[in-house]
């Protein structure tokens, strides 16, 4: 199929747009991008330094690729690379990296109107960030992620694979895999059960993952020993072992429990 240009877009002469492409009025494709095939570019999109991979559709408005917003930034040559069947929606931006690499967004992403990705953040597959949520530079979002309205997030802090953060939060510190979390700090408040069943994780895990996270979160235990107990009692689970291996490496801490915290982790 025929691509469908509309003859006031800027297209860089840098750029490589694949087949069945559609790109709106007045959008502004810059240097170095790759558009692949079957991706469709909203009005007055602007896309610079970025690969953009098939069936993706960015709404109007969006910036993807433009300079990160660190004063650090010496105008070296970075970028966006953002996977296949994505949406990035209207307003939201991207910046790409700052210092080396890129600004990476995996496949299946739902970035919904306003969302901000800064430079050098890494999100995996299947992530969804609602409207207005905000990462800083340097962060890492794992698989199946839901970040909800509103919520703001650290440089450099990492979220663990399928948390689901309610909207309004705020992190400086990690965020375990596998939880709901939610408040300012946001502190794990329950197992993500709908989550991981909706994602395939089996009962026994599930069941496996909700006592860990309430050891975790105990006030009877440290970090330590929590880790020690859920280590004796439920090595070999890949989802603990995962847990478990998050926490361990942790460079800036996870929130786990503060003194307004009940310790409510009745699965759904």
């Amino acid at each position: 199929m025929t691509n469908k240009i509309h003859s006031t877009a800027i297209i860089h002469e840098t750029a490589k747009i694949g087949e069945n492409v559609e790109i709106g009025a007045y959008a502004i494709i810059g240097e170095d991008v790759v558009i692949e095939d079957g991706c469709k570019i909203g009005e007055s999109a602007n896309i610079q330094f970025a690969h953009i991979g098939k069936n993706t559709k960015v709404s109007p408005f969006a910036s993807i690729g433009g300079e990160p917003q660190d004063l650090g930034y010496k105008g070296e040559k970075t970028g966006v690379i953002i996977g296949e069947n994505c949406w990035i929606r209207e307003f939201s931006t991207i910046n790409r990296a700052s210092g080396e690499g890129n600004t990476i967004i995996g496949n299946n992403c739902l970035l919904m109107a306003y969302t901000h990705v800064a430079h050098n953040c890494v999100l995996k597959d299947n992530v969804i960030m609602a409207n207005a949520a905000t990462l800083g530079g340097h962060c890492q979002v794992g698989f199946g992620v839901f970040l909800g309205g509103q919520s703001v997030f650290h440089q450099n802090l990492r979220i663990g694979d399928m948390a689901i953060v309610s909207g309004a939060s705020a992190a400086r510190l990690d965020i375990i895999p596998y939880c709901k979390a939610e408040g300012i700090p946001a502190v794990p408040k329950g197992l993500n059960a709908i989550g991981l069943r909706r994602k395939g994780v089996e009962k026994d895990s599930r069941d496996a993952i909700h006592k860990a996270i309430r050891l975790l979160t105990s006030d009877s235990y440290n970090t330590t020993q929590a880790l020690e107990e859920i280590e004796k009692e439920f090595r070999g689970d890949k989802y603990v072992d995962s847990l478990v291996e998050f926490v361990k490496t942790s460079k800036r801490g996870c929130t786990l429990r503060n003194k307004a915290f009940v310790n409510d982790l009745s699965e759904e």
